[in-house]
């Protein structure tokens, strides 16, 4: 090994352990900030390096030079115009569309230097080879599936599960075809074949993302993202770059754990997620309600219950996402601790549209931190609690999953029921995603704020302000 060589993989080695750092300080809200900043730092680091090793070995010639020199300008320029102007609630979809390009990415890679090798070579070297197809399937499911994702989020496809007769076997078949060629071209070489591998993946992207509901795609963009890390993991073996296979590696390797943690929260298999058909989205259909009374409140009279509480919870959901609402539930918040009363939020892991999400809306609306309660954590106060205010979550507080035979037996929930007051701020009785009555809204304690959350919280806001001068 040259002394350039051993300089070069000691700073791919630095570049790891600023990814490694950074990936830890994101742990914490309060040093989420710090641990991008290393993390960027760690990425700027490693391109320096890549960009280095090209010129040392000149293997690109002027006019290669110009073509990645302006593809690193006009896709740099694009990033940083979409990162200062996305709005907050836009997040999920800008995060699906990210993974959409590394995954796509990773997969052209492979899908070149697999051309090359082929047109070079009648025996292509057997490892390489495996990456590589590994690289073009991941690095083409994630490409695809990302792109519906974002396009649910958006708004631009149906949010509701598309589902048709055979569609599990569809996927069962795209990903059949698909391994089966990619074991095909190990041992005979075929560009041919290999567009088969490629649309196979394409298609069970799509297949596998269309049955699932907008409101289910937390656990869909996890998936997705350790996906994206894995296929650049691959793309890394495909052409020797340490670095790439350390951050591919560590975005799979976390994306993969934080997947498993929220299907836990959802009560749902990872073979569930991967089938298709996961929960039943967005879809609401009218109806007239949980079994038992529901009683329906006013903005004066739950005002007078925040205004003298001593202890309130607010309890966010996709509704409030929906509904854009994190600046108005701040700003309630604000008044109610002005006049005495202790505010904390309590986080399911799976509220909203993507992994934390409540925790960015509200970070974005400068909630402070120590006020953002992590289930286990918030859980225990509920009893103490004289009113938990939920505004548009609706299975993560449900109490019938503490109970069997349900479609959420099991999950994990917000103990709202064990606060002495409960208001619910929602447009309708519809369910959740799990498609059953929420027995929280019959409960005694609970009163219903049928309205938008946006403009719930600020009536709420201005008749607290109306009671407390």
């Amino acid at each position: 090994m040259s002394g350039f060589t051993w300089v070069t993989q000691l700073i791919y080695v630095a570049a790891a352990a600023c990814f490694v750092l950074g990936l830890h300080l994101m742990n914490n809200p309060a040093s989420a900030r710090r641990g991008n900043q290393i993390s960027t730092g760690g990425m700027v680091i490693a391109v320096a390096t890549t960009f280095a090793i090209i010129v040392h070995a000149g293997l690109i010639s002027a006019t290669g030079w110009a073509v990645m020199i302006a593809g690193a300008l006009i896709g740099g320029g694009a990033g940083l115009y979409v990162a200062r102007t996305v709005q907050m609630t836009a997040m999920p979809q800008l995060v699906s569309v990210f993974n959409a390009v590394g995954g796509g990415a990773a997969a052209l890679v492979a899908i070149h230097d697999y051309v090359n090798l082929a047109g070079a070579s009648a025996g292509v070297p057997e490892a390489t080879t495996v990456t590589t197809l590994l690289d073009v399937l991941i690095g083409a499911v994630t490409f695809s599936g990302s792109i519906i994702a974002a396009g649910k989020l958006q708004g631009l496809i149906n949010a509701s599960p598309v589902q048709f007769p055979g569609s599990r076997a569809v996927n069962i078949a795209m990903a059949v075809i698909g391994i089966g060629a990619a074991i095909y071209l190990i041992v005979t070489p075929s560009v041919g074949v290999l567009i088969i591998v490629i649309v196979a993946a394409l298609v069970f992207g799509v297949t596998m993302v269309m049955p699932i509901g907008g409101a289910d795609m937390p656990v869909v963009i996890s998936l997705l993202n350790a996906f994206t890390g894995t296929a650049v993991a691959m793309a890394g073996f495909v052409i020797g770059n340490w670095a790439l296979i350390i951050a591919g590696a560590l975005v799979g390797a976390s994306g993969g754990i934080l997947t498993k943690l929220m299907a836990d929260a959802m009560n749902r298999s990872l073979r569930n997620i991967m089938i298709g058909g996961f929960g039943t989205g967005d879809a609401q259909v009218a109806v007239a309600g949980p079994a038992g009374d529901v009683r329906s409140t006013t903005a004066d009279d739950a005002a007078i219950q925040l205004a003298y509480a001593q202890k309130v919870i607010i309890v966010p959901g996709y509704g409030l996402a929906a509904a854009q609402a994190q600046h108005q539930a701040a700003e309630l918040a604000k008044v109610l601790e002005e006049h005495g009363v202790e505010v904390s939020y309590a986080i399911h892991p799976v509220a909203g549209r993507m992994p934390g999400h409540m925790n960015v809306l509200l970070a974005e609306a400068n909630v402070p931190y120590p006020q953002l309660k992590e289930m286990d954590e918030i859980n225990p106060e509920f009893p103490r609690a004289d009113v938990a205010l939920v505004v548009g979550a609706n299975d993560v507080t449900n109490p019938a999953a503490r109970r069997p035979g349900t479609a959420i037996s099991g999950m994990p929930i917000l103990d709202v029921d064990n606060a002495k007051t409960i208001i619910v701020i929602k447009r309708s009785m519809g369910h959740g995603y799990a498609g059953i009555d929420n027995e929280l809204y019959t409960n005694p304690k609970t009163s219903m704020f049928f309205a938008d959350a946006k403009s719930a919280l600020t009536e709420l806001t201005a008749a607290v302000k109306t009671l407390v001068g």
